[in-house]
């Protein structure tokens, strides 16, 4: 039985074990391959010249997408990471520049100090677990960024853009009424569009 065929029954925690250990493999061989295909992907694919990107800091085997933001910033996008605002909350997001010191935020997380200013990022990408053809995503199962893509979403345009490897997709990712569905994925291999967001824009 391949990765991507696990049984649809199998619950979220089995599934993100699975998907865990396939993470892990895929990035001992492929992280500055997959590096440099979201530092061009970004650029070509989603268009952010001129808007506010909200990056993440990565953890463990996350892909990195530190050289991106770095190159978009000098294509003249704005930066910013998220902040844990606290437990059963949405996300809020602080303007950061490669380079500026960061905090130490839960869960591993590394965030702009409480003197950056708070925006709100006209494109989201999402460190993920695995996600599926119709743009499910599984993530750590603590809910944040579906909270935070349903309170974007609620007041404005948003896309929302997964990162991850190719092997992370899998058949079928049970969703929750709380799930969002992402805008897009973007792999070392392919950029996947869902929803009916406007490619590119």
């Amino acid at each position: 039985m391949t990765f991507k065929h696990l049984p649809a029954s199998e619950p979220k925690a089995g599934l993100r074990r699975a998907a865990l250990s396939r993470r892990r493999e895929t990035h001992r061989v492929r992280a500055a391959a997959a590096e440099q295909a979201l530092m061009e992907r970004l650029s070509v694919d989603i268009g952010v010249s001129g808007k506010i990107i909200a990056g993440y800091w990565p953890i463990g085997d996350e892909i990195n997408c530190r050289p991106a933001m770095g190159k978009l910033a000098k294509d003249g996008a704005q930066l910013a990471l998220p902040v844990v605002a606290g437990q059963g909350q949405a996300l809020i997001f602080r303007i950061w520049k490669p380079g500026e010191q960061l905090e130490t935020g839960p869960f591993g997380t590394s965030h702009p100090r409480n003197s950056s200013s708070v925006c709100t990022p006209a494109i989201l990408l999402l460190p993920l677990i695995a996600f599926d053809k119709t743009g499910q995503r599984l993530g750590y199962g603590a809910g944040y960024y579906d909270r935070t893509v349903a309170a974007l979403r609620a007041s404005g345009n948003i896309l929302a853009v997964g990162v991850g490897y190719d092997e992370q997709e899998i058949e079928h990712i049970p969703a929750d009424d709380h799930d969002q569905v992402m805008d897009a994925v973007i792999t070392d291999r392919r950029t996947l569009w869902f929803n009916t967001a406007e490619q590119g824009n």
